[in-house]
């Protein structure tokens, strides 16, 4: 059967956003309190080294990674194609992402007893939470319920989006953008605002927060935005450098090295629905769509990681542990290279690690119910 066409920045962005996931984990290794190698409720820098260069990797240059996996879903699926129905979008979407979702989340819960990385009370407690979230070992997997639930919504927001005028649309982003402020107006301003209290956390804004702004502004981009290359190349890293920039100064600002402090507290500006984030995302997706090779095609390697890049989601967290111990140590106050070039070392392998091993998995029969191929 002839394969579909690929739209070619798609899969860049699928290649480097799946990077840039790594990165960010790679990055906790250097402000998590414990020695789990994750960021958890209490963080902790151990030097100014490591506040600027986690600031830089994971606030600057990776904090993008998870709102441009939700826009070029977003992309490539909204509106729904024509003639098709509710029933069937959920069948196709279900069916790519829930298997490999449940696989993994079995296997975290029990693959790390091989070598001691839990207890068996532990695995059963994870087992017994399943039904309700990801298990302790796999805190990425949070990733995959926003997503569903996004997938859930769109042929309800689809009908809206194809009849919508491009002024329609902006409204809409306007007052998303407008509610992307609410996160920091809970911690600055006031926790409970315009309906908020102990009894209603549902207040005026509600409906326009969250992911579902990227879905939007990414079918703005698909169907309305109609600037030149120059104009994508110019606005776009204008907005990518200063949404980035901010959010790898909120890090910093808040980052005071030797002293714990409540993660919430440290990643005030690191929620991926903030002003900032929305800002550098859109800047970042603006880029990539002005790539556009003469042959229409992307390289054979670029297309090959696209489509592995969900199993290398599902997957890298079992590679970045030993890989960060191995260029770590035991110190990550004083790792066994310098951090600036530790993180993305960290990052690069994990990367490989997950790419040869979803490879590998591919070829078993009926592999897309393991890894999403």
């Amino acid at each position: 059967m002839m394969e579909k066409k690929r739209i070619v920045f798609a899969d860049y962005v699928r290649v480097v956003a799946c990077f840039m996931v790594m990165l960010v984990h790679a990055s906790e290794n250097f402000y998590g309190a414990n020695n789990s190698g994750l960021a958890g409720n209490v963080s902790m820098l151990a030097n100014e080294g490591n506040r600027f260069w986690v600031a830089f990797y994971d606030g600057f240059v990776s904090h993008t990674s998870v709102p441009l996996f939700m826009m070029v879903s977003a992309f490539l699926l909204v509106p729904l194609k024509t003639g098709m129905t509710m029933g069937e979008f959920y069948s196709r979407r279900m069916k790519r992402v829930l298997p490999p979702f449940v696989f993994f989340m079995l296997l975290y819960c029990l693959l790390p007893l091989l070598w001691d990385g839990m207890t068996w009370e532990q695995s059963l407690a994870d087992l017994k939470r399943l039904p309700l979230n990801f298990p302790s070992m796999a805190g990425h997997l949070w990733f995959m319920y926003p997503l569903i639930g996004l997938y859930l919504v769109i042929p309800i927001i689809s009908p809206w989006l194809e009849k919508a005028t491009a002024h329609e649309v902006r409204i809409c982003l306007g007052i998303v953008a407008f509610a992307s402020f609410i996160p920091w107006i809970h911690r600055f301003v006031d926790s409970e605002v315009w309906g908020e209290c102990f009894w209603n956390q549902y207040g005026a804004f509600w409906y326009f927060s969250g992911f579902i702004g990227y879905f939007i502004m990414a079918h703005y981009i698909h169907v309305h935005l109609d600037w030149s290359k120059v104009r994508r190349i110019v606005v776009g890293l204008v907005c990518f450098l200063l949404g980035s920039s901010f959010t790898m100064w909120s890090f910093w600002w808040k980052g005071v090295p030797g002293q714990f402090i409540e993660t919430p507290v440290i990643e005030w500006a690191w929620i991926f629905c903030s002003p900032n984030i929305y800002v550098a995302t859109f800047g970042a997706f603006v880029l990539f769509t002005c790539i556009r090779p003469a042959s229409g095609k992307a390289p054979a390697v670029i297309t090959e990681i696209s489509k592995l890049s969900f199993g290398m989601y599902l997957i890298h967290m079992f590679f970045l542990a030993p890989v960060a111990q191995c260029f770590i140590g035991a110190d990550p106050a004083q790792p066994l290279i310098p951090v600036w070039c530790c993180i993305p070392l960290i990052a690069v392998v994990t990367y490989l690690c997950s790419i040869v091993a979803v490879k590998l998995v591919s070829y078993i029969p009926y592999s897309k119910y393991f890894v999403g191929i």
